[in-house]
Formats: C-alpha cells, sequence, structure tokens
C-alpha cells in the first residue's frame, strides 16, 4: 500500500468522523453537518427530512443567501446564472425561490447526498465572479485551451464506479483506444486532491472494462496565484494520474498528455 491509499483512506475516516447528524425536535427535519468549508469559513450544512420512502434534502436556501452577501448574486441573469443553471442541471438539482431541493429514496441516498453536497461546493465558488477583474472562471479556460489545441472532448462528464456512485469530471476526450477524464483545480489541496483520487480510484476499473480502453485521469492545475505543494502532484502520480501545470500547458510534453487518446 502507497502512502497515497493511506492518504485516501485516512480521507474516508476523517469524513465520517466529521460529520455530524443534529435533530430538530420540533420539526421533522435533521441537520448535517460536513467537514466542508463554506463561503465563511463556517461548515456547509444540508437538511434532510423523511415522509414515507421518500427523502427530501434542502439547502434552506443558504448557498443563494451566502453568495449574494458576498456580492455574488445569483438571482439576476447574467453569465454568473448561466454558470449557475448549468451546475444545478448537472447535478439534478431544483430550485425553489432560492432553495436547493432534490427527492431520494433510502437507496440512492449516498448518491443524492454526494451530488447535493457537490454542487453547493461549485456554486459558492461562483463568488470569484463577484470580482470586476474576473472574465471566466477556471473551467472556462480550460475549454478554451482544449478548443485551441484542437482537442475533442465531452464536457461535464458523469461516470459510475465501483462503489456505485456517479462522478462528474469537467471534460472527457475519447479515442479509439484510450480515453481521458479531466477535472480543472483552480486551487489544489489535501482535501480535493484526495476526492479526486478516490473518485479517479473508483471509476478506472468500471470505464475499462465496459469500454474496453486504457483510461487515464488529467488533472488541470492552475498556478497563477499560487505556488503548487510537491506533495500533491507526489499523490497524483503514485494513483497513476497525470497532470498539467496551467503555466507550462503549452510545452510538447503536455500537449502529448492529452492527445494520448
Amino acid at each position: 500500500m502507497t502512502w497515497a491509499n493511506t492518504l485516501i483512506n485516512e480521507y474516508y475516516t476523517w469524513l465520517k468522523n466529521k460529520t455530524y447528524i443534529i435533530s430538530d425536535q420540533k420539526t421533522d427535519w435533521i441537520a448535517i453537518q460536513t467537514p466542508f468549508i463554506g463561503l465563511f469559513n463556517d461548515t456547509i450544512e444540508m437538511y434532510a427530512q423523511k415522509k414515507g420512502d421518500r427523502i427530501t434534502l434542502s439547502d434552506n436556501g443558504e448557498t443563494f443567501h451566502n453568495l449574494d452577501l458576498v456580492g455574488a448574486s445569483l438571482n439576476r441573469l447574467g453569465e454568473r446564472r448561466n454558470i449557475a443553471e448549468r451546475i444545478l442541471l448537472n447535478y439534478g438539482i431544483q430550485l425553489h425561490d432560492d432553495e436547493l431541493i432534490t427527492e431520494t429514496t433510502e437507496q440512492t441516498f449516498p448518491q443524492k447526498k454526494h451530488n447535493f453536497l457537490s454542487a453547493i461546493m461549485e456554486l459558492n465558488d461562483l463568488y470569484v465572479l463577484a470580482k470586476p477583474i474576473v472574465a471566466s472562471i477556471f473551467k472556462e479556460d480550460v475549454r478554451l485551451y482544449l478548443d485551441q489545441k484542437e482537442v475533442i472532448y465531452t464536457p461535464d462528464y458523469l461516470s459510475k464506479g465501483l462503489t456505485g456512485l456517479e462522478f462528474l469530471f469537467d471534460f472527457q476526450i475519447a479515442g479509439r483506444n484510450n480515453e481521458v477524464v479531466l477535472k480543472s483545480f483552480n486551487t489544489i489541496n489535501k482535501q480535493n486532491v484526495s476526492s479526486f483520487l478516490f473518485s479517479w480510484d473508483d471509476i478506472k476499473p468500471v470505464r475499462e472494462k465496459v469500454s474496453k480502453k486504457n483510461v487515464t485521469a488529467i488533472a488541470i492545475i492552475n498556478d497563477e496565484e499560487k505556488s503548487i505543494k510537491r506533495e500533491y502532484l507526489e499523490a497524483l502520480k503514485s494513483k497513476n494520474a497525470n497532470y498539467i501545470i496551467w503555466s507550462e500547458r503549452n510545452s510538447e510534453e503536455n500537449i502529448i498528455k492529452l492527445k494520448a487518446a
């Protein structure tokens, strides 16, 4: 077992130990407090209500409200609102009066909870668009980069893994004998690199069995305003996941990685 495997196992344990359930005696709703950090350096919470065999998940309107407080309102028409709607569509989340809502059953709860949390985290990232100098988010920069290199890709690629969970990758490149999934990282840290390695490790054997192709992964990492810790790159390499540093994206070596499919 490599140190990266140990890192991922520790991530599972941390995730379980830092998730708390809080019951409200006055209502039939419960709060699920996750360890993931929200806009104000607090933890992200979601709420669940069970009626019969149906479970409703809600954010109680907090996601849109918090973005409004930091000047990144999603209530006005425009590119920020369009991006938010695409995120919700990708994860199957409905919007009711600024409240995020999805329904599930006990059987589909793990996947739906995963999708719901992923949607909140991606929506929170839209706070960067509150800055006038920001022309696009990093994912859109990566899309333009692929277009410039004339790479044919599928955006917002969803794939199921051995655990039965589905994972969303930013792009997929499919060739005759090879397949590449890509994830863009505006910032990379212990939390999201562990999550990426878990999702990559989970889908790889399934995709290779179904597609009969060699399947690889690439993390495209933004280093324009911050340095990247070597330990994260070593973790990617230890799990045979490639990476492209944004400042080095036009190197011949990285172009070869992109066109490996």
